[in-house]
């Protein structure tokens, strides 16, 4: 190369803007996530995945995930809270109670974002790296309680299934208890925290003459979702669950939060937190917004025809 060319390089060169000469790569993030489903099957993970995209968040670009799925084992759940930890993820993401304890014991400096925990502002007493979203409405078991007795006039004894090992789950027990009191409904609870439980559970409800079930919402359930559906469907159980993947898997009725609604959320906090924000700064926020999801085709395979007035109260038929 001749001198003059090579001095001409080096002006084009120094006339780049600093931060262009001093460019580095750009910074790639880890981010763990404590979930309780597999990650193939997992909606509301894809939801995650979407809101980060739009946010500039790339999958193999800027952005990795190490998933942990505790597949209906909430005792899984310390190990692979400690595993992210050792591997030292940039950022935690947790769905369920028993994973955002988990991820509190496992840590204290990474900064954990739950995006659907039952009682938030609890969990992230005494810890600075902890922020999320509360999935339970105030009121809403009553209000499920309330929805069966609208589509089923003539019900008349419930049995809901819980995992009274989840601290959140016995708090929803009171509520459904304290709810069917005062709608004049006889209540069971039937406490279920393995997959053995979940058949054991349908055949006492049915053996015991309930009308109905009300699904709880914890990790085993959520990890065994189409066997819950199977067999309230082959006892012939109208079965309420909290959230619409369930509904939308082929269950009968659904009332609670927007899950999808509260990952995309939680993507906005995943972004202020690596773009430099605390935990401790964001608000612990509540979930305000609800939805009555039916599916007519669980409802015609169960001989059930829903009255109109419930019907034109949903916010979602599937047909």
């Amino acid at each position: 190369m001749r001198r003059r060319e090579f001095i001409a390089g080096l002006a084009s060169v120094a006339a780049l803007p600093a931060a262009a000469r001093a460019q580095s790569p750009a910074k790639r993030y880890r981010i763990g996530v404590l979930d309780t489903s597999a990650r193939q099957l997992n909606g509301n993970f894809k939801v995650l995945q979407q809101a980060l995209l739009a946010l500039g968040y790339s999958e193999g670009q800027n952005l990795s995930f190490e998933y942990r799925s505790a597949e209906g084992r909430n005792e899984s759940f310390p190990a692979l809270a400690s595993e992210l930890a050792r591997l030292d993820v940039d950022l935690i993401v947790t769905r369920g109670t028993p994973a955002a304890l988990a991820a509190k014991a496992a840590t204290t400096t990474i900064p954990v974002v739950m995006a659907a925990v039952g009682e938030p502002s609890v969990i992230v007493r005494g810890a600075g790296n902890l922020t999320g979203f509360g999935a339970i409405l105030q009121g809403a078991e009553r209000r499920r309680l309330e929805a069966l007795k609208n589509m089923l006039p003539n019900v008349a004894h419930i049995a809901a299934l819980m995992n009274l090992s989840n601290p959140s789950r016995v708090s929803e027990w009171s509520e459904i208890e304290a709810g069917a009191r005062a709608l004049g409904l006889e209540s069971q609870v039937l406490d279920t925290r393995t997959v053995a439980d979940i058949e054991r559970s349908f055949d006492a409800a049915a053996r015991q003459h309930a009308d109905a079930v009300v699904v709880g919402s914890d990790t085993i359930m959520q990890a065994n979702q189409k066997l819950v559906i199977d067999l309230a469907a082959a006892h012939r159980l109208p079965a309420i669950y909290t959230f619409r993947d369930y509904v939308d898997a082929g269950g009968l009725v659904s009332y609670g939060v927007s899950l999808p609604d509260l990952f995309r959320r939680a993507a906005a906090s995943v972004d202020k937190i690596l773009k430099g924000a605390r935990p401790l700064d964001l608000p612990v926020e509540q979930a305000t917004g609800s939805e009555l999801v039916v599916n007519l085709r669980a409802a015609k395979a169960l001989g059930l025809t829903l009255p109109a007035n419930f019907l034109s109260r949903a916010d979602a038929v599937i047909e």
